[in-house]
């Protein structure tokens, strides 16, 4: 299981924007952290909900626009074949993730390498596993694997505090520009796509291009 790389003190971490129900983000996800690491970059993982960015940029739904619906299925899986890794499209496709992103931060703010593993447990049991991760149920089952307490984090997850968290995250990535996963940021430079992960490489390499 990856863990939290860190970073030369000196060195901005990468910052990577992901919605859980993101097929690209996922694959992201599975190369981001080693990446950086040849550089000696920590990423910060900040799952926020896509439907507030299609809101704010009046985009719909990928795989229901005619046309790009198709390609897109097809970009998913080959996608994953090119960066082997393992992917199964999910029946249910895409899902509310409020309650993924809320108990990530939940568990973040308690041990980042917990809530990294928690993460990978739910793109994995998604993409892979074919789990249906807007399920509270499923959500606790994954993040107790991990350690949590499953009747505090479940009693957490319908409170105002975590509501409010995940909201303040949504707006943050919204004003920093966020519009889609994932969106990744170095150096205050956007880089939109897990097909940029080649130019995110160049840039932490080169220092910038």
């Amino acid at each position: 299981m990856s863990q939290p790389i860190e970073a030369t003190a000196s060195l901005a971490p990468v910052e990577f924007y992901f919605d859980f129900t993101s097929p690209y983000g996922y694959l992201a996800s599975e190369k981001i952290d080693a990446l950086a690491a040849r550089y000696d970059r920590r990423v910060k993982w900040r799952p926020f909900l896509m439907g507030v960015a299609l809101k704010s940029t009046g985009a719909g739904i990928l795989t229901r626009i005619p046309l790009k619906g198709e390609y897109a299925l097809r970009d998913f899986a080959r996608s994953a074949r090119f960066l082997d890794v393992p992917y199964t499209q999910p029946a249910n496709f895409p899902l509310a993730t409020m309650q993924a992103a809320r108990a990530y931060y939940w568990l973040h703010d308690q041990d980042c390498a917990t809530a990294r593993a928690f993460a990978h447990s739910l793109y994995r049991g998604y993409f892979i596993d074919g789990r249906d991760i807007s399920d509270p149920e499923v959500v606790l089952e994954l993040a107790a694997r991990h350690g949590a307490d499953r009747a505090t984090l479940a009693a957490a997850l319908n409170d105002a505090p975590l509501k409010e968290r995940l909201k303040a995250e949504c707006e943050a990535a919204i004003a920093r520009g966020v519009f889609g996963s994932p969106y990744l940021i170095v150096d205050d430079e956007p880089f939109f796509g897990v097909d940029r992960l080649p130019q995110l490489e160049r840039w932490l390499a080169s220092g910038g291009f």
